[in-house]
C-alpha cells in the first residue's frame, strides 16, 4: 500500500492511498474537510464527503501525469514502468507543478 500527502498551496488537505488490490482511496483531512473556508481540491472531489473511492487513479490526480514522449522519458530517467501512474505521481508531483496541488509521499 502506498500513501500520499495532498497540499492544496502548502496546506495539507488530505491524504491519497492506493490499496494492494490497485484500487485508489482520497480522503480529507479532518481539519482541512470542517474548515468551511477552505476549497475543495477539485470540482471532482468536492468538499460534500469526506471520503472517496475509485477503481483507477482519480482523473484528478491522472491529468497531473505528463504524457508522450515526456512520460517514457521520465519513466525512464526514474526507473519507473510508464503504466506505473501512481508511482509515476508520487515521483513527479512534489514540488513544481502546474497547479496548486503537490503530491508528498508518506514514508512508512
Amino acid at each position: 500500500m502506498r500513501k500520499a500527502n495532498i497540499y492544496l498551496n502548502g496546506i495539507l488537505a488530505g491524504e491519497l492511498t492506493e490499496t494492494s488490490e490497485r484500487k485508489y482511496l482520497f480522503r480529507y483531512n479532518d481539519d482541512y474537510f470542517n474548515d468551511q473556508i477552505k476549497p475543495a481540491i477539485s470540482l471532482t472531489l468536492p468538499k460534500s464527503q469526506q471520503e472517496y473511492h475509485s477503481d483507477c487513479l482519480f482523473p484528478f490526480f491522472f491529468n497531473m501525469l505528463s504524457e508522450g514522449s515526456n512520460r517514457i522519458t521520465q519513466a525512464r530517467l526514474l526507473r519507473i514502468d510508464e503504466k506505473d501512474h501512481f508511482g509515476i505521481l508520487l515521483a513527479t508531483a512534489q514540488n513544481d507543478t502546474t497547479g496548486a496541488i503537490t503530491v508528498k509521499p508518506v514514508s512508512k
